[in-house]
């Protein structure tokens, strides 16, 4: 069967229908465009691909055909492929000529509009010459040829070079016109501007990857200057503005200006812009009038400007040392309020621990609210405010008064004591937990953590002791918020108490079920209902008596027989009876009616009360003699007496009692109340009780610094001085802070005690003595 030779198309036979295809795309793509045209178009390309050859390949051998086969292809692709480009130049030309005519956004939506046509239509057509794209464009590429392009990409190429070009500069200028119209507050066409800036983005052809995309025509024709116009712009509005309005109004302006331009990238610009252009505008609108900006911070301050202080971190916040400053003025007006605020109470808050911490706890409430909201809790601005709260709480007109910066942990204790003591005016419990916990901040700024302890720990003693404490279940919570902050060694001793206490009870049930197995007259108590706690010397901070006490009749049978009981269950062990902790209750039988008055005294006021048994009237030397107190004691507990009217001094004067001073019972006496307390300490008592237990903290002091010195010694052998001193510091400075002189003398004494010595040569090196 004879082989029939396909007909050869040429390029003239195709491209008058190609060049009426194409014009209708580029120019009507509205207008109806037939399937059927669609394959006619498509196939003129496919066979003039596929059945047109060079004339060499019809006259040659087998080595001609080769020939054609290699390179026939290419001769074929390379010519519809040119007429192709020339016929898209000239179609710029004609763009172009309008262009021409037209300015700003005129010219901007004749250029959306063509662009969007034009980029439309060269997708339809790209698709009719696919065939040329897959082989000889694609062999071409392979080849390693650099200008020649997918049609897509070339019309992309043609549009950059002959028509973008010549334009390039009028549209740049009349994007920034757009732009800076909205930034003067008029409304416009935020579609047309994405839409002519995505056509920069699409013209930064890749020339190692055509396919792919560059910034490089949008960041070089548009975005640079963009940013530059946008430097100018600001840096002049933000002058004239910051010249005219207040700080607070300038940085509300600094504020609407960032979300603009924040969201003017979301609407029409490339997000690789977001960061650069942020950047300007935080340099021009915050950076240039940081000064002003710092120099306001203390007024916001001061006038309670919660809002402006916010928007102040929020903006100062984005430059580089933006907050530093602010950081420093917030320190120092946290510690200038708050030693403002107590100097304002002054002597007040020195016998009045409520007064005192409830006015540093609203000074730092107020200025932790502040650091938490507006300062959205940065680490530096939290690091300010316990600076300052560390200062003027350590350091304040109370403690200068006091003469010592351990009032603070004293008062505290004593707040303390005031909260978890058995009143008609404690809260509810939801309350007191958070009071607890607001102890806890005044706490945690406390220098001398172990005044506070020593006090803390007297205190919660004589809650125990007296059975006044308000809840067990709250003493434990607070124990429980000291233990978490200092430790278990902090609060071991105070645990300790509340296991004596129990034991306390199951040895009192004891020895009640002792007395009734005995008989009746040797189980006589005199009539004394009679309890008692027994306590370890080494978990209670409780000193021996500071006087003798001549125990009354009535109360001796009782005490005598928990002895010898208590002797019984252990032998081994010694009582030391704390008649100053102890208390009771007497009947009156010669006021307040049948009944009586019930007086509610110490066990020393019971050993003075009890005389007048016998007695009409007593001297205070007879007193002495009869009670065997000593003369500060008994004076105070006299006083104590006459100051509730239980005794009256026949002298008349209540304040100047002599050992010749005759006492006697006030049977005149009146009160309210059946049952009266008289165990009220004299403010003298009072001041020499803290004045004993500053000493005691004193006196702890100085052992842990020697103990710290022989550890820090022990593990160093050798140690220079200054080196010692920085080791012992660090080591304490978290229950107190120990001072330098203090310190040498510690070192003095354990240099006597031959725990180191100098070396010789060198009179600040010192070494350990094994």
């Amino acid at each position: 069967m004879a082989h029939v030779a396909a007909k050869r198309v040429t390029l003239d036979d195709i491209w008058p229908n190609l060049d009426a295809g194409i014009t209708q795309l580029l120019t009507n793509l509205n207008k109806e465009f037939p399937r059927d045209k669609w394959m006619d178009l498509y196939s003129s390309v496919y066979n003039f691909c596929t059945t047109s050859k060079p004339p060499t390949a019809q006259r040659g051998g087998s080595s001609a055909a080769g020939a054609a086969k290699a390179s026939g292809a290419n001769f074929v692709g390379e010519e519809l492929y040119n007429r192709l480009t020339e016929f898209l130049k000239r179609h710029m030309k004609e763009i172009l000529r309008v262009a021409e005519t037209k300015m700003d956004e005129p010219l901007l939506v004749y250029y959306h509009a063509e662009w969007d046509r034009y980029t439309t239509a060269m997708r339809y057509i790209n698709h009719i010459f696919q065939y040329l794209n897959r082989h000889w464009i694609k062999r071409e590429a392979d080849d390693g040829k650099k200008e020649v392009y997918e049609i897509y990409t070339l019309s992309l190429v043609i549009w950059r070079d002959h028509l973008f070009g010549a334009l390039r500069t009028r549209i740049t200028n009349g994007l920034l016109d757009l732009i800076q119209a909205e930034r003067n507050g008029e409304q416009i066409n935020t579609t047309l501007l994405r839409g002519v800036v995505n056509a920069y983005v699409s013209l930064g052809l890749n020339k190692e990857k055509p396919k792919e995309t560059t910034l490089q025509v949008y960041k070089e024709f548009f975005e640079d200057d963009f940013l530059a116009a946008t430097e100018t712009y600001y840096t002049a509005e933000a002058s004239q503005f910051i010249s005219v309005n207040s700080v607070a109004d300038y940085m509300k302006k600094v504020e609407v200006r960032l979300a603009e331009e924040q969201r003017r990238v979301t609407q029409y610009l490339h997000p690789s812009t977001e960061l650069e252009l942020i950047t300007r505008c935080e340099r021009v609108l915050i950076e240039k009038h940081v000064e002003t900006m710092w120099s306001e911070f203390q007024h916001l301050l001061e006038d309670d400007k919660v809002d402006d202080l916010g928007r102040m971190y929020m903006l100062l916040s984005r430059i580089a040392r933006g907050l530093e400053p602010l950081r420093t003025t917030l320190e120092k007006h946290v510690q200038n309020v708050g030693g403002q605020a107590v100097a304002s109470i002054g002597a007040a808050a020195m016998n009045d621990p409520k007064l005192y911490v409830e006015t540093i706890l609203r000074v730092f409430k107020k200025y932790n609210d502040l650091v938490s909201g507006a300062f959205r809790s940065d680490s530096g601005f939290v690091a300010s405010l316990d600076k300052a709260c560390r200062r003027f709480i350590n350091e304040n007109t109370v403690t200068q008064l006091a003469k010592t910066s351990s009032k603070s942990p004293e008062l505290l204790a004593k707040f303390t004591d005031l909260l978890l003591k058995k009143s008609a005016k404690n809260p509810e419990e939801a309350e007191m937990e958070q009071l607890l916990q607001d102890v806890m901040v005044v706490f945690k700024y406390i220098e001398d953590k172990d005044v506070f302890q020593t006090f803390y720990s007297k205190m919660l003693a004589k809650r125990l002791i007296h059975g006044n404490s308000a809840s067990e279940d709250l003493e434990g919570t607070m124990i429980g918020k000291l233990k978490s902050t200092c430790g278990y060694e902090y609060t071991s001793k105070l645990q300790r108490m509340f296991t004596d206490m129990s034991l306390s009870r199951d040895l009192l049930e004891r020895f009640k079920g002792h007395l009734e197995g005995l008989p009746a007259a040797e189980a006589n108590l005199g009539g004394v209902d009679f309890s008692i706690l027994v306590l370890a010397t080494g978990s209670w901070p409780l000193q021996p008596p500071s006087t003798n006490f001549s125990i009354p009749k009535e109360l001796q049978a009782a005490e005598g027989l928990f002895q010898k009981f208590y002797q019984n269950q252990h032998s081994g062990r010694k009582l030391n009876w704390l008649h100053q902790l102890s208390k009771g209750e007497l009947r009156t039988r010669y006021a307040g009616g049948k009944t009586g008055y019930t007086l509610q005294c110490s066990t020393y006021q019971m050993g003075v009360l009890l005389q007048f048994n016998t007695e009409e009237a007593m001297s205070m030397e007879e007193m002495q003699i009869s009670t065997q107190l000593t003369d500060n004691v008994l004076k105070g507990t006299i006083l104590s007496l006459l100051k509730t009217k239980i005794l009256l001094s026949e002298d008349g004067d209540e304040d100047d009692i002599s050992k010749s001073s005759r006492l006697t019972v006030n049977k005149g006496f009146k009160s309210k109340k059946t049952k009266v307390l008289i165990n009220v300490p004299v403010p003298q008592q009072v001041r020499e009780e803290s004045d004993s237990t500053h000493k005691t903290v004193e006196e702890d002091r100085k052992l842990q610094i020697q103990a710290a010195i022989v550890r820090i010694m022990k593990m160093r052998k050798r140690l220079q001085h200054g080196n010692l001193m920085s080791e012992v510091i660090s080591q304490l400075q978290t229950r107190f802070k120990p001072k330098v002189s203090v310190i040498k003398k510690c070192i003095d004494i354990l240099i006597e005690k031959e725990y180191l010595k100098r070396e010789e040569g060198q009179k600040d090196m010192y070494s350990y003595v094994a």
